[in-house]
């Protein structure tokens, strides 16, 4: 597997042990679904009716210890924004690199963090993230809906919100949280092909999911999505499955 052109210390660590591990793409097993298309007129529709409005809480599909019912309890509130482009090869998908001073360094992330007391919900928390991480105005989203949240092992309850966003001319990425953006084609986070299952040597009780993808408009590198950030692609997949295809199996 190829890594990505700038790749920071804690990415190529990661990268190391995924390809200690055995990788099995998910296209060539029982949990093969069918690839969506979707459009900005399919996304509005999608959330606009009563089955995008209603959404349950997403699962970890990661073969993993499960949260407990204390730690969910005492799960921080945040939100990430699912930032969507339109450009001229479809819709995209903004993603960040954490700064590697920080926690999760290197790993590429949707924009968003905890909630703040001041936020009236996290519609507004994931609009102020975004400001505060990457400049992005409240004026150039368009909030079409969420995703039931998912609560995560780092101890987060994250509400992911998905938006439609008209990117200024350059972004103003915070330097002391991100230390780069790019987008991905959405088309290939709504195919399955996309996604492997990586088994560890010597730990028959994990298996994680993963994507590899290019970022939009190259095909010289890849950029890896793990961990929650693969988890909110696959609950995104499977949202939209609900109207944009009849096949509405789990990947677990």
């Amino acid at each position: 597997m190829r890594a990505h052109s700038s790749v920071a210390p804690a990415e190529a660590e990661m990268q190391k042990r995924f390809e200690a591990a055995e990788k099995i793409c998910v296209g060539d097993t029982l949990l093969r679904r069918a690839s969506l298309t979707v459009s900005l007129a399919s996304l509005r529709a999608h959330f606009g009716r009563q089955v995008g409005q209603t959404p349950k809480e997403l699962k970890n599909p990661h073969v993993e210890p499960r949260v407990t019912p204390s730690e969910r309890e005492r799960a921080t509130p945040a939100a990430v924004l699912l930032g969507l482009v339109a450009r001229e090869s479809g819709l995209s998908l903004i993603v960040t690199r954490r700064h590697p001073d920080i926690s999760y360094p290197g790993h590429w992330v949707f924009p968003g963090g905890r909630a703040d007391a001041g936020d009236a919900n996290a519609f507004q928390t994931a609009l102020r993230e975004a400001h505060e991480e990457i400049g992005l105005e409240a004026n150039r989203v368009e909030i079409m809906g969420r995703l039931g949240d998912y609560v995560s092992h780092s101890g987060y309850r994250i509400a992911p919100i998905v938006g439609f966003v008209k990117p200024p001319d350059e972004w103003r990425l915070n330097p002391g949280e991100v230390e780069a953006l790019t987008e991905i084609e959405l088309d290939r986070v709504l195919d399955c092909d996309s996604y492997f299952l990586y088994r560890f040597p010597g730990r028959e009780d994990r298996a994680h999911f993963a994507l590899a993808l290019p970022p939009s408009g190259k095909e010289d590198g890849e950029l890896w999505l793990t961990g929650v950030t693969a988890s909110l692609c696959i609950g995104l997949y499977e949202e939209l499955a609900k109207t944009h295809s009849e096949q509405l199996t789990d990947f677990r």
